[in-house]
């Protein structure tokens, strides 16, 4: 896929230095952020498979346990611009390296799970860990290529995210079935199993990122020099510069309105997508598999619609249209008694999620410049995150209130809707390129 990628990179109205220094910095970084980010995920995610059986052991509830899926992200969100910061202030590869070893560490120790206190901690820590992952990796690629490069670039990033289900959905209905091997259950060997690989790559993130493309050692000394020109000299927005009024910005906080919405709804969904299958009878091994398949159609479609966007421009309006796919797929899933059925509108609202990620990106760092760049990119994804605690909150106070899922997803569904008219309002304050 990453071979598809560099060669589908537009032809630039600059040297062929110029558009080999890109493709190698493609290469050199984005497959390698892909992965990271792909762990990020399964490490945040797998909880949904291993509440399979965790939550009998443990006797957590559908509330606790949806309560302990999402306080994750106030940690996250609470540590995020300080830990945006401290990467623009201590460098990229340090801060990123940082983040990966201490959140594997911590994804690992939540095999010591006994019940809810011991279930929260290990989650608020996780989030506390995490704290600035994404948006530090939005403001480094953004340092790294231009306008034109970064709808893809983002895209291929943030395949991550589907992918990690791709991945870990069938990993982890296989580590379940290590229940009992060497005495430990099986839902302990998946946080144990999925957490060390993060720790590991981010010990080898000290050799393998740059802090910039002035100390990429892969580029030669006029490739250096181009792409340092050439994000330099990217026609901008009038922008901010400063932390303080960039969060002040009505076009930041519209996006965290929007981001908050589509952010709450993918979580919702996909935590709880696992037990919504597990009503259809089918084993665990099944429930991964199947899980993962419904994001292969994600992963794929957003692979797809960020190359169109980047030919168009249009990122605003195709943000719009992506939540709105979102919205009106998972309220046609909730209308349909076929659970096959209501799968594939799952999945159709699963694209538009995925889709509205990878163009949504685009859009700050079109006016969001230097530290501004840092911490605003930090505060539209620590308060839009916190649908990360709404979602599968309310999904699972709604799940012990109601006996069903339906109004779980209704919930969701309302959410995206707000995404989708934060989404359209963004056309009277941002220009559409």
């Amino acid at each position: 896929m990453a071979t598809e990628a560099i060669a589908a990179l537009p032809p630039l109205a600059a040297t062929d230095v110029e558009r080999a220094a890109f493709t190698k910095a493609a290469w050199r970084l984005v497959p390698f952020l892909t992965i990271a980010y792909l762990l990020n995920y399964m490490d945040r995610n797998n909880v949904g498979f291993a509440a399979l059986t965790m939550n009998a052991d443990t006797g957590l509830t559908a509330t606790q346990f949806g309560f302990g899926a999402g306080i994750l992200f106030f940690s996250y969100s609470t540590f995020e611009i300080p830990s945006n910061i401290a990467l623009y202030r201590y460098g990229a590869r340090t801060w990123i390296a940082r983040i990966m070893i201490t959140w594997g560490i911590v994804s690992a120790a939540t095999a010591f799970v006994t019940g809810p206190q011991s279930w929260y901690l290990l989650r608020f820590l996780l989030g506390v860990a995490e704290a600035g992952f994404f948006p530090g990796i939005t403001f480094y690629l953004a340092t790294w290529f231009p306008a034109e490069y970064r709808a893809r670039m983002l895209a291929w990033f943030l395949v991550g995210i589907p992918l990690s289900t791709v991945v870990g959905g069938p990993v982890s209905g296989l580590l379940l079935q290590m229940d009992g091997y060497g005495g430990i259950a099986g839902w302990k060997w998946l946080f144990i199993i999925e957490g060390i690989p993060a720790a590991l790559l981010g010990v080898a993130a000290f050799w393998v990122l740059p802090d910039g493309p002035e100390d990429a050692t892969f580029l030669t000394d006029e490739e250096r020099r181009l792409v340092r020109a050439r994000i330099a000299s990217e026609r901008r927005e009038k922008g901010q510069r400063h932390l303080l009024p960039a969060l002040k910005d009505p076009r930041v906080l519209i996006l965290t309105l929007a981001q908050f919405g589509f952010t709450a709804g993918s979580y919702g969904v996909g935590i709880w997508l696992p037990q919504i299958l597990k009503t259809a009878h089918l084993s665990n091994l099944e429930i991964g598999f199947i899980t993962g398949g419904c994001y292969v159609v994600a992963s794929i479609a957003m692979i797809v619609w960020a190359a169109r966007v980047d030919r168009s421009g249009r990122k605003i309006g195709n943000l719009t249209l992506a939540c709105l796919v979102a919205t009106m797929g998972l309220g046609a899933a909730i209308l349909t008694p076929n659970i096959w059925l209501s799968l594939s509108l799952i999945t159709v609202a699963l694209i538009g999620i995925t889709a509205a990620r990878a163009v949504f990106w685009t859009i700050p760092t079109r006016f969001l410049t230097g530290l501004a760049a840092a911490g605003g990119l930090a505060f539209i994804n620590s308060v839009g995150t916190l649908g990360g605690f709404v979602g599968p909150y309310a999904v699972g106070w709604l799940r012990d209130a109601t006996g069903s899922f339906s109004a779980g997803l209704l919930a969701m569904a309302a959410l995206l809707a707000l995404a989708t008219a934060m989404s359209w309002s963004l056309r009277f304050v941002v220009r559409e390129e």
